[in-house]
C-alpha cells in the first residue's frame, strides 16, 4: 500500500492526473508540458500554483517511487496515475478524490458541483454513497470534518497527506440567507461552465498540437 504522505505538489499532479483523464481522456495520459500547464491552471484549483517543469518532474517520481503514477513510453513520454487500480477506485470515487487534491476541503453539494467535468452525480445521495466508501477504505482516503457553527453541511477532506484534525475548527462561512444560498449555486454553475470550457480549449490546443 502507498505512503499517504504526500507532499503539496504530489497531490496536485496526483489530481491533475485524475481529473484529466476523466474530463479529457483524448488527452490521458499526459506529456510533461500538458501536466505542468494542468497543474499551473487558474480554474478549479486551489491554491493557485506556478511550478517549473523540474518541480513537477520531481513529484512525478515521487509518485511513480510511491507507486501511484507511471511513464508511458512513445514518441513523446508521458505521465499516467495508477491510483485507480491501486485503490480499487471507482469512475465516480476517482472524481471526487481527484476534487479534494486539486481545491481542499469541500461539501458534499460543492464535491457533487465541482466534480460535473469528471462524472456528472445525478443527486447528493450517490455522492455520500461514494465518499463512504472512501472513508472506509483501508486506510481511510478521506474524512469528513467537524461541521462549523451555523454550516449546513460539514466538509470532507482527503487524508493522503496525512492525518487530519476531524474535530478541528472548519473555516466556513455562517449560513447565509435561502436568497444568497440560490446567488451562491448559480456563481458556483457558471465557475463550473467556465472550467468545463477551459477544459475544452485545453484539450482542443493540445490535439492540435498533434500535428
Amino acid at each position: 500500500m502507498p505512503d499517504l504522505e504526500l507532499a503539496p505538489l504530489e497531490c496536485r499532479v496526483l489530481g491533475c492526473l485524475l481529473e484529466k483523464q476523466l474530463s479529457t481522456p483524448d488527452v490521458y495520459p499526459l506529456s510533461m508540458n500538458t501536466l505542468v500547464n494542468a497543474c499551473n491552471q487558474s480554474s478549479n484549483r486551489d491554491p493557485v500554483l506556478s511550478v517549473r517543469e523540474s518541480e513537477v518532474q520531481g513529484a512525478v517520481e515521487a509518485l511513480i517511487a510511491r507507486g501511484l503514477a507511471e511513464h508511458w513510453p512513445g514518441r513523446v513520454l508521458k505521465i499516467a496515475h495508477t491510483a485507480k487500480p491501486t485503490w480499487n477506485l471507482s469512475v465516480q470515487e476517482a472524481a471526487l478524490l481527484g476534487e479534494l487534491l486539486l481545491r481542499g476541503p469541500q461539501t458534499p453539494g460543492e464535491l457533487r458541483t465541482n466534480t460535473r467535468r469528471m462524472y456528472a452525480f445525478p443527486d447528493l445521495a450517490e455522492v455520500e454513497a461514494c465518499l463512504a466508501v472512501l472513508m472506509e477504505a483501508e486506510p481511510p482516503l478521506v474524512l469528513r470534518l467537524a461541521r462549523a457553527p451555523g454550516a449546513r453541511e460539514a466538509r470532507v477532506a482527503h487524508l493522503l497527506s496525512g492525518p487530519v484534525e476531524a474535530g478541528g475548527p472548519v473555516p466556513i462561512a455562517p449560513e447565509a440567507p435561502a436568497r444568497a444560498g440560490r446567488m451562491e449555486q448559480l456563481e458556483a454553475d457558471l465557475c463550473s461552465l467556465h472550467e468545463e470550457l477551459a477544459e475544452l480549449r485545453q484539450a482542443f490546443e493540445a490535439f492540435k498540437a498533434q500535428f
